[in-house]
């Protein structure tokens, strides 16, 4: 047996060491435990299990914020990591079992998982002092694999139910069923996910509908559930302003919302909207806006700017305020609408061409002709036509007389040209579009066209955060054949969602008040740093343990400290269970 030169005590030490990678996993507990994520669910959910609901979903949020996988081996993710750091108290790793995760989802969906993650969102708004007066709403659908055919009955086994639904407190889980799939798999059934987010991105309501669910009525449930909240913490009109995409412009909605501002975009689909534009565009009075892009653009791909012009429009008998916006940047989507309607214009005109006589022998007719060719020049071509006259032989036994063997032809030249004018006004109204609100350009309460532009901008926080929402990886690890299940696994992916936006939201704000910036791609510096970014920051950190005790066993990068200060942090939170960060505002 080879000599060591360590005692007999220090062996028995190593012995019982651990060693954990931990990387960015403290971070992300540290924000849990910031918003008392485990405290509010195991008051919420009622449960008799050894290990309570609150810990279980604490675990299903980092495993989603470390490898984005939920339900994915959670047991097996467990057994690697530090628990006590994580959650606060050593578990068992088999006590997270896809038994147990099934039990405590269960419990959720009893208990109302949407209900649940209004209460997490409600205390970090409190912890973080998250601005609420802004709301953006928005939905997406998630497709999914396989039949679900029980999920798309009710508990009866009567396929798509329109009876009311009975008035038992127990939650209604969404069906899984065809609908408009926003991903363009109309083959897949889904689920819908809705979002309601504040200062471009955090959220702090939403859950699944079902997989059939309209935009238009699910803005309606929304603005209703809202209401509610309103009255239950005496909140009057005016308290929030609501924004959302053009679904939510129906004659309810805008019933129901009510003395509440609101700005959403005006659907094309409304005779005002196209009526307000080309008024816009005619007058030619529009106000410039500039460029209003966050991020700095490449040389090769410059910033769009932005010009305004005000209107009015009236819906559904009421009178509104319509903010036309024009853009010089046209998407890909609105070259394609173009070069269509410049090539349908064309093949109109030829039709015309094609069905008409282009030969005659008298000039009064081929003046008329032409006369009447030329009126169907239309705003994108001009059709122009000239006369052209040639001798050509009499028809018959040619005259025994020179002078009497021929005659005049009258022949009709066509050239169909582009409008100049015509195709610079149909640009300038393809790159427009109308924001519809309530809110008062002049007085109290009043924005004018860049401040409610800026507001409408922030629904893309909304949107970007979908792509999160919406990894392959994450639909297709679900593995749920219960929709209850998949509705709780939606909730706990918002809660994720939810923790990696208070991240970021940390470091930008740091920034903000104390300037500077921190470590970014290939060696710069940035002033914008995401969530992600900061994850690649930690990796290969590794802690050891012995007992109770840790300490970090590598030497912490220069990169990290930085990081750590911005997130209200410091290196306690890699050995100190039930860490908190500090709240930056």
């Amino acid at each position: 047996m080879p000599e060591t030169p360590f005692t007999p005590e220090l062996m028995k030490l190593i012995g019982t060491m651990e060693v954990h990678n931990v990387n960015y996993l403290p971070i992300v507990a540290a924000y849990c435990n910031a918003i008392n994520l485990q405290g509010i669910v195991n008051a919420f959910v009622c449960s008799r299990m050894t290990v309570p609901p609150g810990a279980i979903v604490q675990a299903m949020v980092i495993n989603t914020l470390n490898g984005r996988s939920p339900l994915y081996h959670l047991e097996e993710f467990m057994n690697e990591q530090d628990i006590e750091l994580l959650l606060g108290h050593p578990y068992e790793s088999h006590a997270f079992s896809d038994t147990n995760l099934g039990r405590a989802m269960d419990a959720i969906f009893e208990a109302g998982a949407s209900n649940l993650l209004t209460e997490i969102a409600l205390s970090a708004c409190a912890k973080f002092n998250i601005d609420c007066s802004r709301l953006s709403y928005d939905t997406t659908s998630v497709s999914l694999w396989g039949d679900y055919r029980y999920c798309d009955s009710d508990e009866n086994g009567n396929k798509n139910p329109t009876a009311p639904q009975s008035e038992s407190t127990r939650p209604k889980a969404p069906r899984i069923a065809y609908g408009h799939s926003k991903d363009n798999n109309p083959d897949l059934k889904q689920v819908m996910i809705e979002l309601l987010c504040v200062e471009r991105g955090v959220p702090i309501c939403g859950g699944c509908l079902d997989g059939n669910s309209s935009d238009k009525t699910s803005n309606n449930k929304m603005l209703t559930r809202i209401s509610s909240l309103m009255k239950k913490h005496g909140l009057g009109p005016g308290a929030f302003t609501y924004v959302a995409d053009s679904a939510m412009a129906t004659e309810s909605n805008l019933k129901l919302i009510g003395y509440n501002p609101f700005v959403t975009r005006l659907s094309a689909n409304f005779l005002e909207c196209g009526r307000v534009i080309r008024e816009a565009v005619d007058n030619d009075s529009w106000v410039e806006l500039g460029v209003l892009s966050e991020l700095r653009s490449p040389a090769s791909r410059p910033s769009a700017s932005y010009r305004s012009a005000e209107g009015k429009v009236v819906i559904y008998g009421q009178e509104y305020r319509a903010v036309v916006i024009h853009s010089d940047s046209h998407d890909q989507r609105m070259q394609k609408r173009l070069q269509k309607t410049i090539a349908a214009s064309r093949e109109r005109l030829n039709k015309v061409l094609k069905k008409q006589t282009m030969q005659f022998y008298c000039r009064a007719d081929a003046e008329k002709v032409a006369q009447q060719l030329s009126k169907n020049s239309d705003h994108l071509h001009i059709l122009t036509v000239m006369i052209e006259e040639n001798e050509v032989r009499k028809r018959g036994r040619p005259s025994k007389k020179p002078e009497k063997s021929t005659c005049l032809k009258y022949t009709l030249k066509t050239e169909i040209k582009i409008d100049e004018d015509g195709l610079r006004r149909e640009k300038e109204l393809i790159g427009c579009f109308v924001l519809l609100t309530n809110i008062p350009a002049w007085g109290d309460d009043s924005m004018n066209a860049k401040e409610l532009f800026l507001v409408y901008k922030g629904q893309y926080g909304v949107e970007s955060n979908f792509a999160f929402l919406k990894d392959p990886i994450i639909v297709n690890d679900m593995f749920l054949k219960k929709n209850e299940r998949i509705d709780v696994l939606g909730c706990i992916m918002i809660i994720s969602l939810l923790v990696w936006r208070l991240i970021e939201r940390s470091m930008r704000n740091y920034l903000s008040v104390h300037g500077g910036t921190l470590p970014g791609w290939n060696r710069q510096q940035t002033e914008r740093p995401t969530s992600y970014m900061m994850s690649t920051k930690f990796k290969g950190l590794l802690v050891i343990k012995i007992d109770s005790h840790r300490t970090i066993a590598n030497q912490i990068g220069k990169e990290v400290l930085p990081y750590l200060e911005a997130l209200g942090l410091d290196e306690k939170v890699f050995i100190t269970p039930k860490s908190v960060c500090k709240s930056i505002v």
